[in-house]
């Protein structure tokens, strides 16, 4: 069997590396557990990364860089911001309740860099790429109600990641629809708050724009290699493909 490029080790490992996290945590997510979990040799693990702590990190930076805009659902007509926001979020859910191990290691990687001396600025990193994302879609979606917010846009994106980062975990741990869903309309209102209908042809105040490093940081996010939430995080990558391959 021919050698498998590169790229194609690291994606593979990267796949097993969150299934056994979100199984084991991070203490368990040795190179031997890993390579298993893959189907590889142990020698492809050191043929595609330097070592543990490069696995780690590339994790952090692939879950930021494979991140897509949730807010994409068409958009009824006459629809309130409330309703979009409440439908972006119940999407979100949907993405937790298919791929709830991937929100797990999530969670877990990110009290692992905070607490792991040397890694404290992946956590930070990682919510940067989170609320960037998340000033996209609320702006997507005022434009889309003829709303402006009348916060500035930063402060409502970081309203969205904290309230989607509760939603996940709650749900996580209780597995309850019925009450994620109430959560999910609460947290639409409370955001819809704070926007107000905008005249027509009227421009939204400065401080509701889009800021002027968010585009940029989330597009960068969503095309580098190396960098779960907003009425973003998901993810359409594959479940790592188990066969096994020489070193």
């Amino acid at each position: 069997m021919a050698r498998l490029p590169v790229a194609e080790r690291r994606r593979r490992l990267l796949a097993a590396a969150f299934t056994v996290i979100s199984r084991s945590g991070v203490a368990g997510a040795t190179t031997r557990a890993v390579v298993d979990e893959a189907g590889m040799k142990l020698a492809s693990f050191h043929y595609a990364f330097a070592s543990r702590e490069e696995l780690l990190a590339e994790l952090v930076a692939d879950v930021i860089g494979r991140t897509e805009v949730v807010l994409t659902v068409p958009p009824a007509e006459g629809e309130s911001l409330e309703r979009l926001l409440e439908r972006g979020l119940l999407r979100y859910l949907d993405t937790v309740r298919e791929a709830p191990q991937r929100e797990r290691a999530m969670f877990e990687l990110t009290q692992y860099s905070m607490r792991t001396p040397g890694l404290e600025g992946l956590a930070a990193r990682q919510y940067e790429g989170y609320r960037a994302l998340a000033a996209v879609s609320l702006t997507e979606a005022a434009e889309r109600s003829g709303c402006a917010w009348q916060r500035p846009l930063d402060e409502v994106a970081a309203h969205l990641v904290a309230l989607t980062d509760g939603l996940a975990l709650a749900w996580l741990a209780d597995a309850d629809d019925a009450r994620a869903h109430r959560t999910a309309a609460f947290a639409a209102r409370a955001l819809a708050a704070e926007a107000r209908p905008l005249a027509p042809g009227a421009a939204p105040p400065a401080e509701a724009r889009p800021l002027a490093e968010a585009r940029p940081l989330a597009a960068a996010a969503a095309t580098a290699s190396v960098a779960s939430p907003p009425l973003v995080r998901t993810t359409t990558s594959a479940p790592p493909d188990r066969t096994g391959e020489p070193a």
